[in-house]
């Protein structure tokens, strides 16, 4: 089986911006939604996986992150990721993953590691902060 890999694409709207999400004062691609378009691509590789694949209640975590945005992007720019799994050692998941904007320029990459989790058992470990209706305990 070849490795799963998964491209996305996003097109950067101001909504995007840093200036929107605080990260910075300029109307370009702010980092933190790079990163969030790279996590989605590599939990899409993790969903390629038989043992995801096959309903067992499986998913992944994120828990770790080394990421480079080399380059800027303004409103209205296509953004291209890229995400592969790259090793599996048991539940423990190694991805890359790149980012290019229109004409294939790059402007980002990123290793990411998830963790295989059972669903059920990982959300009953957690400490309740809120009833589901978003109400403080």
């Amino acid at each position: 089986m070849a490795a799963p890999e998964s491209t996305l694409r996003f097109r950067v709207s101001a909504d995007d911006t840093a200036l929107t999400l605080g990260s910075g004062s300029l109307p370009v691609l702010a980092t933190p939604r790079l990163l969030a378009w790279m996590e989605a691509a590599t939990v899409d590789c993790a969903r390629q996986l038989p043992e995801c694949a096959a309903d067992l209640g499986l998913t992944s975590v994120g828990t770790r992150v080394t990421l480079t945005h080399d380059r800027a992007c303004g409103i209205g720019a296509l953004v291209e990721v890229t995400a592969r799994l790259v090793s599996q050692d048991g539940r423990l998941l190694q991805c890359e993953a790149q980012a290019t904007m229109d004409d294939e320029v790059p402007i980002a990459h990123a290793s990411i590691t998830r963790v295989l989790v059972t669903s059920d058992r990982f959300m009953a470990r957690l400490t309740p902060t809120s009833d589901p209706d978003g109400t403080s305990v």
